[in-house]
């Protein structure tokens, strides 16, 4: 912590609020060809919203429902498509932040592009009340352990008509 973190962020930066997350998950001792086959992410853009929408960078197709990356993007696309189905934005971008190793989001965000029947707090608070992030519980609620993502290659990952459940909007409890 002294001899890295310390020295390279400043101080300004950090207080008592300060959460660290370093190696959340344990010690790393799976890389190179045993961890990853190199086929994860060929298609990062495609696959989501081209050069339209916001992306982070992490790949949807080569991983199972377990990795946020996908998991989590579905979610986000979920809760917003809710967002906009019940007329409460005509617009609408959730970003949801990660660790490895941490159940909770660090972070969710809305923003409505000033779209919206209400402010961006006001969509994010019916957003925490309406959604769960938590990996295992958006697995559990959008059903991913079925087999279904053979279907993302043809169609997409967003593609109406597709049994895919991130596509459905859920009535939202405002």
């Amino acid at each position: 912590m002294e001899k890295i973190v310390k020295k390279v962020i400043p101080a300004k930066y950090l207080d008592k609020k300060t959460i660290y997350h370093i190696q959340p998950s344990g010690r790393f001792v799976v890389g190179g060809p045993q961890g990853d086959a190199g086929l994860t992410g060929r298609k990062i853009i495609v696959d989501s919203y081209g050069g339209w929408g916001a992306h982070g960078g992490g790949a949807f197709s080569g991983k199972d429902s377990s990795k946020v990356d996908r998991s989590g993007a579905y979610a986000a696309r979920w809760a917003a498509k809710s967002l906009v189905a019940a007329k409460l934005c005509k617009r609408c971008l959730i970003q949801v932040s990660y660790a490895i190793g941490v159940a909770e989001p660090l972070s969710i965000t809305v923003f409505s592009y000033g779209s919206g029947e209400k402010s961006d707090e006001e969509l994010l608070e019916i957003v925490k009340k309406n959604f769960d992030f938590r990996p295992g519980i958006v697995v559990r609620d959008l059903k991913l352990k079925r087999p279904i993502f053979e279907k993302t290659c043809i169609y997409g990952h967003f593609k109406p008509g597709v049994d895919f459940t991130w596509e459905h909007p859920k009535e939202l409890v405002i």
